[in-house]
């Protein structure tokens, strides 16, 4: 496949969407003063592409109660083993998040709980996993940057 194109239309109607996955075509066309079909083709084509890989929810996990978030770092005793324990990870629903990662942690995790006891059960699930041999945690005060859009625009800049 050649090189995709990407051009400050295209640029816009991705803001918009990393926006609002849900917003109507016939919406961003009209922001954009373009066609519906205009906004329906260019975003096929950066499927086609792989660009954009479906759509998503973000639920408010504060809203349901999880409102404690930490991040967990696993040390293992056989990277060969990596594998085995992140399929055990994955049985546990209440990491979101896990990276297989160099420097100190072999697996770094984010977890959500709905509190200090839930949190700690959930770490002592992680700790317990087979090839594990110790975990560090680190409590989240707050999320201050979780932005889908400044990566993006950075990009745009660069290939402009």
């Amino acid at each position: 496949m050649s090189k995709f194109k990407l051009d400050e239309i295209d640029h816009q109607i991705l803001e918009m969407l990393i926006e609002n996955t849900r917003v109507p075509f016939t919406d961003i066309a009209k922001k954009l003063l373009i066609s519906a079909g205009t906004v329906h083709v260019r975003v096929k084509k950066m499927e086609d592409y792989g660009l954009i890989k479906g759509s998503s929810l973000i639920l408010d996990y504060d809203k349901l109660g999880y409102t404690f978030i930490a991040y967990v770092g696993l040390y293992v005793k056989d990277t060969s083993n990596i594998k085995f324990i992140v399929e055990r990870i994955k049985e546990i629903p209440n990491v979101t998040v896990a990276h297989i990662t160099t420097g100190k942690f072999n697996v770094f995790c984010k977890i959500r709980a709905k509190g200090t006891t839930n949190a700690k059960n959930i770490i002592f699930k992680l700790d317990e996993i087979e090839g594990v041999y110790r975990t560090e945690s680190m409590i989240s005060l707050e999320e201050s940057i979780n932005d889908k859009k400044r990566l993006m625009h950075s990009i745009f800049k660069d290939i402009a």
